[in-house]
């Protein structure tokens, strides 16, 4: 055991397995963020460092001419690349902000309020999560096209909303609550829609928070859902852009692999700045919905 005097006076006893366990914890961070990092200094490479061999993990000359190159190549189609972004934003805003309400609303009936066949409902989630979302694609497709949705932001909001993993995680915090509380609010003349806004959903902050971080990376990212219910060019979301930048599914230019580094570095950014403002909220969830990873 070593003693090490602290700065303020204080004496800390450190163990060799303390020691060993900060370094093993400090290690696996830094391989985690690796890829982080690496992606980072890509965005910033110019041609010549891209394609050098053996390849250089930091970049030694930044420039920002990826992102220049990016903005001329999506402006070189029809629709203006602030459209592209548009579309994204609004599609991923409504869709976060609708799946956080079905969600907390479908786990407060299913846990709070029992209604008949419950049970039952509660079964088909958890049936549905066996499923890849990739296999619905092709019912979701026909009653999209039946309501005559396509090529509208309803047919990319739409299939989205209501998801059973989000159902299930909301419902594992939702039995944390305390059922004494909302009796007592119904003994005092409270009804169900002022005990959900007023006393349910503050309470399920750390939830929805966690929520709206996966609702939105998801969403933010995916371009498979406007490649099959979108067919106008001016109703393409950013990811789906950016897929065809370099050359879609034949493979990249290598002319633009810069501004394929650029367009990497911009779709993950603001997945992980709104991972960041919500970390300890999102870890709390899974603290007390009993979800770990």
């Amino acid at each position: 055991m070593l003693k090490i005097r602290w700065f303020r006076g204080q004496w800390l006893h450190i163990t060799f397995s303390r020691v060993l366990l900060y370094v093993v914890m400090i290690a696996l961070v830094c391989f985690t963020a690796l890829p982080l990092i690496y992606l980072i200094s890509t965005a910033f490479k110019p041609l010549d460092e891209l394609f050098i061999y053996p390849p250089q993990f930091f970049v030694r000359n930044p420039t920002t001419k990826n992102f220049s190159d990016l903005v001329v190549s999506l402006g070189s189609s029809t629709v203006p690349f602030t459209r592209y972004a548009f579309n994204s934003i609004i599609i991923t805003t409504i869709i976060v902000l609708c799946t956080v309400t079905v969600s907390c609303m479908g786990a407060y009936s299913l846990v709070k309020l029992q209604p008949p066949g419950g049970k039952f409902l509660f079964n088909l989630i958890l049936v549905a999560l066996m499923f890849s979302a990739h296999v619905t694609k092709i019912p979701s497709y026909m009653v999209v096209n039946g309501l005559g949705l396509i090529n509208t932001y309803g047919a990319l909001v739409l299939p989205n909303i209501a998801v059973a993993y989000n159902i299930f995680l909301i419902k594992q915090f939702m039995e944390q609550y305390p059922n004494e509380l909302l009796e007592a609010a119904r003994i005092d003349g409270a009804g169900e829609l002022k005990i959900f806004l007023q006393m349910v959903m503050p309470a399920l902050k750390p939830a929805t928070a966690t929520l709206t971080v996966f609702s939105f990376v998801n969403n933010w990212n995916d371009y498979f859902s406007p490649l099959i219910y979108v067919t106008s060019q001016a109703m393409k979301t950013l990811p789906l852009a950016l897929q065809t930048i370099g050359g879609g599914a034949a493979g990249m230019s290598v002319g633009r692999a810069g501004a394929v580094a650029a367009a990497t570095f911009l779709m993950t950014a603001p997945t992980v700045i709104i991972f960041v403002i919500k970390q300890g909220q999102v870890m709390e969830t899974m603290t007390y919905s009993g979800i770990k990873g």
